[in-house]
């Protein structure tokens, strides 16, 4: 799902123009919105690809060093809030310059595309599965990679993977942005003229969404492991921030109380995460603080991954500003590089890393193999990144392509 903007510390530099509206109704106020590209964007929506990759690899040792075994919260959220704060960015450009039913429509090809390329990936991602479970003769691929359905019933499995409901091991989060962007339109238009307003609209839904356990069918059983309508909050709070609500939070992202609030609840989450892989910190934990804290549900976005997530991003924020310079390294340019391109990368981190976990069930598990694979797979989105960066350009210096503003990149679009 890449899938892919960002912080939601990020400080607006400039108010944008008051639209037409709002100078004839004095209570309609426009988004203030940050001119210009935000690399930092890039750069974590890069990273969390990466992290993604790792984590779909089984077994894989070099995944303990991503973010899910130190907190609350993974690289699921980044990319689920980067891609809100994008198409916000992007997308809210075009509404105010072009209207509502001329991005709507734009935003409604983004998710044909997502959609078209959520489906070519689900039968690529089958033929592999497929093919090494039958040519190997071991079944367990098709069982660990969730695919026994298709192989029993292709026909019924097939429409409902193109109804969105069956979904293979690690495709989960493509269908998650389809509907995000599906209905984003609507909430788009509220957040231009009444962005609190379409916040409040997005956290009442949370809330009801877990009193009354909402969510979408899946097939063959269950429910979506990333539900939408829970989900939907970190979306649309990315968009929030990305028209103006990182500007109106600036004093409280600022505020030393507040980096203090976060790098203790930081703190917390690291400790709470240490008893689940070291039995003898277990006692430690008052039994009263169990039953309060778990189970920490990932499907529906539990408000302790959603409170983990906004710690990191205000120490991310405080200590990695806008105008940085290392954003400029070329250290930096591989993760940009990618976080430029994340529906590609992300599609390729799936092939990649069930490839790398054939490697290490067909030739070797050993330690230096999973550094290795780990590694190469990394290595390769970093070349497919670049490659597809490099003819983006060739194509604009040859003027065969209509050359369009770089913020266009943002949501992941054509440019």
């Amino acid at each position: 799902m890449q899938a892919p903007d960002r912080s939601p510390g990020v400080q607006a530099a400039e108010k944008a123009p008051v639209v037409q509206a709002a100078e004839k109704a004095p209570a309609v106020q426009a988004a203030v919105v940050t001119p210009g590209r935000d690399l930092r964007l890039d750069l974590f929506r890069g990273i969390a690809l990466w992290l993604i990759f790792l984590d779909h690899i089984p077994s894989n040792l070099v995944a303990w060093g991503t973010i899910r075994n130190y907190g609350f919260s993974d690289a699921t959220e980044i990319f689920v809030f980067v891609s809100g704060y994008t198409a916000a960015f992007v997308y809210g450009k075009e509404m105010r310059e072009r209207g509502p039913f001329i991005a709507g429509a734009h935003i409604l090809r983004r998710v044909w595309q997502i959609y078209v390329a959520h489906v070519f990936l689900f039968a690529i991602y089958l033929a592999e599965i497929s093919y090494v479970a039958t040519s190997f003769e071991n079944p367990l691929y098709a069982e660990e990679m969730n695919i026994l359905d298709f192989l029993k019933q292709p026909d019924v499995t097939i429409v409902e993977a193109l109804l969105l409901k069956f979904k293979p091991a690690n495709m989960d989060i493509l269908p998650l942005y389809i509907v995000l962007l599906l209905l984003f339109p609507p909430i788009l238009w509220l957040l231009q003229f009444r962005a609190w307003l379409a916040l409040g609209a997005s956290v009442l839904l949370y809330v009801l969404t877990w009193h009354f356990g909402w969510n979408l069918p899946s097939y063959p059983e269950g429910v979506w492991f990333f539900n939408p309508f829970a989900w939907q909050l970190l979306f649309v709070f990315g968009a929030w921030c990305a028209l103006g609500g990182a500007h109106r939070l600036g004093p409280v992202l600022q505020s030393r109380v507040t980096l203090g609030i976060a790098i203790a609840y930081l703190l917390f989450a690291f400790v709470i995460a240490l008893t689940w892989y070291l039995p003898g910190m277990g006692p430690y934990v008052p039994h009263w603080l169990e039953e309060l804290i778990y189970p920490i549900d990932k499907t529906n976005l539990d408000v302790l991954r959603f409170a983990h997530f906004l710690a990191l991003a205000v120490v991310t924020v405080r200590f990695i500003p806008r105008d940085w310079p290392g954003l400029r390294s070329p250290l930096l340019w591989a993760p940009i590089v990618c976080g430029q391109h994340s529906l590609e990368i992300f599609c390729l981190g799936v092939f990649l890393s069930f490839a790398a976990h054939f490697a290490m069930i067909e030739v070797s598990g050993a330690i230096w193999m999973q550094f290795l694979l780990s590694g190469l797979g990394i290595v390769v989105m970093i070349g497919v990144a670049g490659l597809l960066t490099w003819y983006k350009r060739a194509e604009r210096s040859s003027g065969s392509r209509p050359k369009r503003p770089p913020d266009a990149d943002l949501a992941g679009g054509e440019a």
